[in-house]
């Protein structure tokens, strides 16, 4: 990857005896969305707290557009934005006075009144920070990362604590951050969420970087598709020999289930077509990223 907007090599973080990051190393492309997967605890809060120079890292190097974090540039610091887990403002300040109050910081600020309205908050411009719902809270936060027109932007957790229809509409103004330029670290525990939004996701867990590569690369590696069906009359499996993309064929239960890569669905659905009676319920299954997670780890995500 040329020009990298986040260059990390062997970055290396202890607490005490704790490794929260060990040895791990990526780049961000520009305008990429790269997706920090994993459970709780795993480590993905570290590592963007190193990228964004908010702890000293132990070993390793990081550059974020071509500076070194650590080094606490201004210059670099108006360039990038994040919405923060731990984030927290003053109870009474009112949502307009805090959009107002970061925008005043920055020399090119975005129109605080145009980000209210994007982020569905112009109606409660005037409520005060402590009386926002969590959802809300959210909201404003991802504002106040984006008033500085950031050219990263690291959103972690964005979602937590959002009902569905709320997480799906935040889902949409992630990509909108994406559309006006800015590249994005996002970094979540919600599989469904990184295959929906993400480029490429970096799967961590226990301080280690364990995958990274594009969502569908990883949930269609070896066995990545499944192509189900019941047992027709006079089906052998050698009637799948040669398939392309075939793994293999088991019978299970009256059921065909046939497991590979690509589009296999269509070739076991032209080899079927030969039988005098084909089933009709020809499906396919594919892995999701929380199945990808269970292979390379061994447990559950919410462990």
């Amino acid at each position: 990857m040329t020009d990298p907007v986040v260059h990390v090599s062997r970055l290396r973080k202890c607490y005490g005896s704790l490794v929260a990051a060990d040895e791990i190393s990526f780049d961000v492309g520009r305008g990429e969305i790269l997706g920090l997967i994993g459970p709780n605890g795993a480590g993905k809060t570290t590592v963007v707290e190193c990228i964004l120079g908010l702890r000293q890292r132990d070993g390793g190097s990081v550059t974020v557009l071509g500076e070194d974090p650590a080094a606490g540039g201004k210059a670099l610091k108006t360039r990038v934005g994040a919405q923060l887990q731990a984030a927290a403002l003053q109870d009474r300040l009112k949502v307009h006075e805090a959009v107002e109050l970061f925008a005043s910081l920055y020399p090119n600020p975005e129109d605080p009144e145009k980000l209210l309205a994007q982020w569905g908050l112009s109606e409660r411009r005037n409520a005060a920070f402590g009386e926002l719902s969590g959802g809300q809270k959210q909201r404003l936060f991802v504002i106040l990362a984006l008033v500085n027109r950031p050219e990263l932007v690291v959103l972690d957790e964005l979602t937590t604590g959002l009902d569905p229809q709320a997480r799906r509409a935040t889902w949409e103004l992630v990509r909108s951050v994406r559309e006006r330029g800015a590249t994005v670290i996002l970094v979540t525990h919600f599989m469904d969420e990184a295959q929906a939004l993400c480029d490429r996701v970096a799967v961590i867990d226990r301080g280690k970087l364990l995958a990274l590569a594009a969502p569908t690369r990883l949930t269609d590696g070896d066995g990545g598709v499944r192509v189900r069906f019941s047992k027709p009359g006079g089906f052998q499996p050698g009637l799948l020999h040669g398939v392309p993309g075939l793994g293999q064929v088991e019978m299970k239960d009256g059921e065909v289930i046939a497991t590979g890569q690509g589009p296999l669905l269509v070739h076991v659905a032209a080899r079927l077509a030969q039988l005098p009676d084909p089933p009709l319920d020809l499906r396919t299954e594919r892995n999701s990223l929380e199945d990808v997670f269970l292979q390379l780890t061994g447990r559950e995500l919410r462990d």
